[in-house]
């Protein structure tokens, strides 16, 4: 039996690591473009960065989002899965987004500015808080196409 040869092993070394980086991708997401979020509409990637440029971190601890461990307001963690928003509305999508963009127009007594953001941005900013503890069981109902 004949050895392989050099360009051999070099062909079947680079399909390997190409295999191996190319199921590792598929494993993590990658390879694929932010997909809007079937229930709010928006990019959770993207709301994750707004999230991140506007600050929120300053008043709350928001998984995923680096320095954002402010003690001010609660900690968004498992948001996904609360099922009240501010002790107000109920964790749905349609009032989730309407929170984030008029927080006062719902609780006047709430510390949450208003921080005058377009729809876009709101549910975007939703989508992203939706996914913190994602997986459980709690049935969401999207928004309206016209919302």
């Amino acid at each position: 039996m004949r050895a392989p040869s050099r360009d051999g092993l070099r062909t079947f070394a680079l399909t390997m690591t190409m295999s191996v980086a190319l199921t590792a991708m598929l494993a993590c997401g990658g390879g694929s473009s932010p997909e809007t979020s079937p229930v709010t509409g928006g990019d959770p990637e993207r709301g994750k960065v707004f999230i991140s440029s506007m600050g929120c971190g300053a008043c709350h601890v928001v998984p995923g989002v680096r320095g954002a461990v402010g003690l001010v307001g609660p900690p968004l963690t498992g948001f996904g899965q609360r099922e009240y928003i501010a002790g107000r509305l109920v964790n749905e999508p349609e009032n989730l987004v309407a929170w984030i963009m008029d927080p006062q127009a719902i609780d006047s007594m709430t510390a949450m500015p208003t921080l005058g953001l377009d729809t876009a941005q709101a549910r975007d900013a939703a989508a992203y808080l939706l996914t913190l503890g994602a997986g459980g069981d709690r049935p969401r109902h999207p928004l309206p196409a016209s919302w």
